[in-house]
């Protein structure tokens, strides 16, 4: 998984975060809005959430983190060197007989 600058996902999170409280000053203005929304989607699409709520937690954990320890906590397992496979490999056995002769 590849990881945005922390600069740039700074940025974007004040720029998300100065439009919210514009947006929550003036709820009916659509202009906005329609700013403060795309603010949301610009994080999301960083963060690689679907909501702009999520997005936001995540930009300001990924912020507090280093890179490797969220990845390894996006992945919720532990991050390994390598995989190592032993033994001969797996085959799986294939009935190749037509289903009008069983």
């Amino acid at each position: 998984m590849l990881l945005p600058a922390k600069a740039e996902v700074a940025r974007q999170l004040r720029r998300y975060r100065a439009w919210e409280r514009v947006m929550l000053a003036s709820p009916g203005d659509r202009t906005v809005r329609a700013t403060f929304e795309d603010s949301g989607y610009t994080l999301c699409v960083l963060m690689g959430k679907r909501c702009a709520r999520e997005a936001s937690e995540a930009a300001e954990h990924y912020l507090r983190s280093s890179a490797g320890s969220y990845l390894q906590e996006q992945n919720g397992r532990p991050r390994t060197s390598a995989v190592v496979h032993r033994g001969p490999p797996v085959t799986v056995a294939v009935d190749r007989r037509s289903p009008a002769g069983r």
